[in-house]
């Protein structure tokens, strides 16, 4: 499985956006974002990009943002991670049969990359997928992460269109579900409650119990 250098250069924005931000946030990471979790895993969580105070800083996907604030808390309701997450990389927090990688490895302006950068990560996530032995479920969040899944497996969006706690079938034993980002926007607006949040794993535990 290939993984992007710290010094990409796919993406002349983004790679200006890195420049720019090793002069003025020296202590952040500052490069492509590995995944969390064991390759083993049966499920692969698959977020937006790394946030700016958050995974680019920490170089933990989720870690340091309200997204994560969400997210590693639910992981852990449904046994998909032990420990205590404390919004740290060096908090002692271990996944269990999950990993978590990102659409677009780097951060981008503003939190949003533009078609042509998820084009170019997009090898990298397919490589992700395909490198998981025991995958079964893809869970994306948000609707870019739903549409990058699917073109990784050369499926129509029309065949596969997006909804909260949205299932499908990609073939190849895998299966897609879909959430709204746990970004702070959406679980402030009251888009995504913890409540809905929590049904989306809940189903993804039965699925996993057949």
């Amino acid at each position: 499985m290939t993984q992007p250098s710290p010094d990409c250069a796919l993406c002349p924005r983004l790679v200006t956006f890195r420049a720019d931000n090793r002069r003025h946030l020296p202590d952040s990471l500052n490069a492509p974002v590995a995944s969390f979790g064991a390759v083993d895993s049966a499920l692969l969580v698959v977020g937006l990009a790394p946030g700016l105070r958050g995974a680019n800083r920490t170089g933990r996907p989720f870690t340091g943002d309200a997204a994560g604030d969400l997210l590693y808390p639910t992981l852990l309701a449904h046994g998909f991670a032990e420990g205590v997450y404390d919004a740290r990389p060096d908090d002692g927090l271990v996944m269990c049969n999950c990993r978590i990688t990102n659409a677009v490895r780097c951060v981008p302006p503003d939190n949003k990359p533009i078609k042509a950068e998820i084009k170019a990560c997009r090898d990298f996530l397919r490589q992700e997928i395909n490198a998981m032995p025991r995958l079964r479920i893809l869970l994306a969040l948000g609707h870019i992460a739903h549409d990058a899944v699917l073109a990784t497996r050369d499926k129509k969006r029309r065949d596969h269109p997006f909804s909260h706690g949205g299932e499908h079938t990609l073939g190849e034993g895998l299966r897609l579900f879909n959430s709204y980002h746990c970004s702070r926007y959406n679980t402030n607006t009251g888009r995504l409650t913890p409540a809905m949040f929590d049904a989306v794993f809940a189903a993804i535990c039965r699925r996993l119990s057949d």
